[in-house]
């Protein structure tokens, strides 16, 4: 049975630095992919990574027995991401770079790596248009397939909350990528009938 992200944090923090290795292998992607959804920037993503990691291990005494690991993970990679702001200044959204979230299992089939490239340019171009609180709220959600209580326990939020955001960033979201692809968006409002005087 393999230990828990939990375990390995708790033993990193009693002095067990080889578990450190296991839990970098588990989450340096995911941390990746948290800083490029939100950024598209992938130099920039690839140091916060670093500088997260670094930190873990710097604040490993502020991980608890009843801490959740990838909430208190990303605390501090959403503080690593303010702190950089701070030092350089608000990042510049880049447009989608397709290697840098290329998948490898596609790599023998290139129509559908261009086909995945492209949806992926699309949904990414789409989340840099929306808010930042929104854009994260999804890429913790949707990408990174966090459950509800541990993004109410980062966001320091009620569950239900979280919720009700995620399926309002969606309903965005879709808009946002319905009008990119040129698709018609639902409008509830009728259009006016062409019979009647428009008076």
């Amino acid at each position: 049975m393999e230990p828990t992200d939990r375990d390995l944090m708790l033993a990193v923090r009693n002095g067990d630095g080889e578990k450190f290795g296991l839990l970098f292998d588990r989450y340096h992607q995911s941390l990746f992919s948290f800083f490029y959804r939100l950024s598209g920037d992938a130099a920039s993503s690839e140091d916060l990574v670093q500088d997260v990691f670094l930190r873990m291990l710097k604040y490993r005494r502020s991980f608890r027995p009843d801490s959740q690991f990838r909430a208190w993970m990303y605390q501090i990679a959403r503080t690593a991401r303010i702190d950089r702001f701070n030092k350089y200044g608000a990042e510049t959204l880049q447009p989608f770079d397709g290697e840098a979230m290329a998948d490898p299992l596609r790599a023998g089939r290139p129509d559908a790596h261009l086909e995945a490239t492209e949806r992926m340019a699309l949904l990414q171009k789409a989340l840099l248009k929306m808010p930042e609180e929104k854009r994260e709220l999804l890429v913790l959600a949707r990408f990174l397939d966090m459950e509800y209580g541990e993004i109410a326990v980062l966001l320091q939020i009620e569950a239900g909350a979280v919720k009700v955001r995620v399926h309002r960033a969606m309903n965005e979201l879709r808009r946002i990528v319905n009008e990119m692809s040129g698709k018609p968006t639902p409008c509830n409002v009728k259009k006016p009938d062409p019979k009647l005087p428009t008076t």
